[in-house]
């Protein structure tokens, strides 16, 4: 039996694929819609939604990224299928005619791309005091950047877990020293489709 991360990694892909489905679909590369990943994808955003409790706050952030992400596509995909069913979509045959079908569907689907990523998930914050005492904080919050950047299409780089774990110590002595407070807040957000990590200064 699958383990929730795997659940929630397969989730992902089931999400990037049945926007590359329809892609194909509506550009006239398959007869149908993908229904079969859309009932997968449902199925699985529903038990955990039910479940929600078992999830642990990283698992949790992810499947609430990944959810939002669905349902924005989807009402794009609404759409276009209804678009297509009044007759707005013109209907062409032959490999250019597909060509310029699948053009179109790519531009009009980075459209609604655009769109779902501006309207972004809700922020992660922990507060730090001490990180080098407070392992399970600073893991909470690497955990929550690595999904954002796995949600939003960027890699960690040369951003390791134990690098990650030394700039969050060092950045919370900073701010100590320089603003002279005690407790740094760390906000992982996605603005305009961009992950976003940052340090503020609470007291």
């Amino acid at each position: 039996m699958p383990t929730i991360d795997e659940e929630l990694a397969g989730l992902e892909r089931d999400i990037r694929q049945l926007k590359i489905e329809y892609d194909m679909y509506f550009g006239g590369g398959r007869k149908r819609p993908p229904s079969e990943i859309e009932w997968r994808i449902e199925t699985v955003i529903r038990r955990y939604a039910e479940r929600g409790g078992e999830l642990k706050y990283t698992q949790r952030f992810r499947f609430n990224n990944l959810s939002q992400t669905y349902a924005k596509y989807k009402e794009v995909f609404r759409k276009r299928l209804a678009r297509r069913e009044e007759g707005k979509i013109e209907r062409h045959f032959g490999a250019a005619a597909r060509a310029i079908e699948a053009e179109r569907a790519r531009k009009q689907a980075a459209a609604g791309e655009e769109s779902a990523a501006k309207e972004a998930p809700k922020a992660f914050r922990v507060t730090c005091t001490a990180p080098e005492k407070e392992a399970d904080k600073v893991e909470q919050l690497y955990e929550a950047f690595l999904s954002a950047k796995k949600v939003a299409g960027e890699d960690m780089g040369k951003m390791t877990r134990s690098a990650f774990n030394e700039f969050v110590r060092k950045k919370t002595k900073d701010l100590q020293t320089q603003k002279n407070c005690r407790e740094v807040e760390y906000v992982v957000e996605t603005i305009d489709g961009q992950v976003k990590l940052k340090a503020l200064m609470k007291s």
